[in-house]
């Protein structure tokens, strides 16, 4: 017999990767006061978002995942979002408009603070602190202070979320999304990189496609759906204390669901079927990821997919494969085949940062090259087993910072040091983004073809 499920059924479990905070008592009262917050997302976005991943599913859009490794209280600037947001849709004209694809589009942003630590232990100069686990947790600096476990951190991550989504509503709704400004997204630091005369000879096909459908009747002023946008956002849902504060039932389902993000995801280090995370996931009604990298077996995936999604219900999980470079062709085969031979429309991600991490020049760094190839040997794998690539997640930012090397621009080891700017993992700047988004859409337009599968016909043609 099932256990019953409520908010805190977690709290029965083992736990990992939660802070051990030292005033319980100040996080009690942090968890209650979060609780009478009012949500950050609603029960019906969530839906929405599960209705179009149960399309990326089934092989009729793409997923498009992306942002901070680890948001900031410190960069938590107007501009950094917007930055974010116009790369962001940068990516996915060119995925929509050069590979004939629906793009779903999911932010790592407004919730995205903690992270998950392979130690919990950090060493500097002989000095031995806690790790650092992300702003809604402790601070970066290396001193005893500033790693001590706040709970009232909580707090200033609910007030950042809040002010993000609402910025990030107002930008997709308000006109700044508008189809026609894809000329306008252009940063200033990208108009003179490599990829520039690539992205603008397609912003000026775009251009043309909306003059000939303005000519016919179809102008973006008049159709909400060419100058408004659905974005929705994501982050691991790690601190669980946090997470069962914002969840809520929702009133017209009677379901519950976690309100701090529309999708939240199960990290590669607490997927244990038997914890604390997979037992709190399992009861909110959200879009669920599922990170799968070089450990998980068809066995356990199976019995993953058993717990998180008994109903066998399109668009509810999204497996997220994070294996590295020359590793996918190893791992991802046998878990397809268990997937399918199961019966179960899940979406099938690429995260092609986590397993291609390397030292270089004194910094933590990702090559460009590795990235691509883990991406390349998706799809690859995709295409033997006969299944569908359904997407692709990125540790990403808006910024012109040098934290992956490689790409056009062929970053060294040498230029690391130049503006590298992250507390946690390194992340591809907005060039080598819009990169990634070009070699993505020649592979999706690939796949397209070998699959012959004819495009919908879009309306009066």
């Amino acid at each position: 017999m099932k256990e019953r499920w409520s908010p805190d059924s977690w709290r029965k479990k083992p736990v990992v990767q939660v802070p051990d905070y030292p005033d319980q008592k100040a996080l009690e009262q942090v968890e209650k006061q979060l609780a009478t917050f009012p949500p950050l997302v609603f029960a019906g976005e969530a839906r929405a978002l599960k209705r179009a991943l149960s399309s990326v599913a089934s092989g009729d859009a793409f997923l498009l995942q992306g942002g901070d490794c680890a948001e900031s209280f410190a960069e938590h600037r107007a501009d950094n979002i917007r930055d974010f947001f116009r790369v962001f849709l940068q990516m996915a004209v060119v995925l929509t408009f050069a590979a004939a694809s629906p793009v779903v589009k999911v932010g790592r942003v407004a919730g995205q603070f903690a992270k998950p630590r392979s130690s919990p232990m950090e060493k500097q100069d002989g000095k031995e602190l806690p790790s650092y686990r992300g702003d809604i947790v402790n601070g970066p600096e290396f001193t005893e202070e500033a790693r001590i476990p706040d709970p009232k951190r909580q707090l200033e991550a609910y007030r950042q979320s809040a002010a993000t989504l609402n910025l990030l509503r107002a930008f997709s709704t308000g006109g700044y999304a508008n189809i026609s400004n894809a000329h306008q997204w252009m940063l200033g630091f990208v108009k003179d990189s490599p990829q520039s005369g690539r992205y603008e000879a397609l912003a000026a096909r775009l251009t043309e496609t909306l003059e000939f459908m303005r000519a016919c009747g179809i102008d973006p002023e008049v159709h909400p759906e060419m100058r408004t946008t659905d974005f929705y956002t994501s982050h691991e849902a790690l601190l669980l204390g946090y997470e069962q504060a914002m969840t809520r039932v929702d009133s017209t389902s009677g379901d519950w669901y976690d309100t701090s993000g529309h999708m939240v995801w199960i990290g590669d280090r607490t997927r244990q079927p038997d914890h604390a995370h997979v037992e709190f996931c399992r009861g909110i009604r959200n879009p669920i990821g599922i990170k799968t990298g070089p450990s998980t077996t068809p066995e356990g995936l199976l019995k993953l997919l058993e717990i998180l999604d008994p109903e066998h219900e399109a668009g509810r999980i999204t497996l997220i494969a994070r294996f590295g470079a020359g590793k996918v062709n190893e791992h991802l085969p046998r878990l397809i085949r268990a997937v399918k031979a199961d019966g179960r429309k899940v979406v099938w991600s690429c995260d092609p940062m986590h397993g291609n991490t390397v030292s270089a020049g004194g910094y933590k760094t990702r090559p460009f090259e590795l990235i691509l190839q883990e991406v390349r040997e998706f799809f690859g794998v995709h295409a033997a087993e006969g299944t569908h690539a359904g997407g692709i997640h990125l540790e990403m930012t808006g910024q012109n910072v040098t934290e992956c090397t490689g790409g056009a621009r062929a970053i060294s080891d040498t230029d690391l040091k130049d503006r590298y700017h992250t507390h946690c993992d390194p992340r591809l700047n907005a060039e080598q983004a819009i990169e990634m988004a070009f070699l993505v859409a020649d592979l999706l337009k690939r796949e397209r073809v070998e699959r012959a599968r004819p495009i919908s016909a879009v309306a009066g043609f």
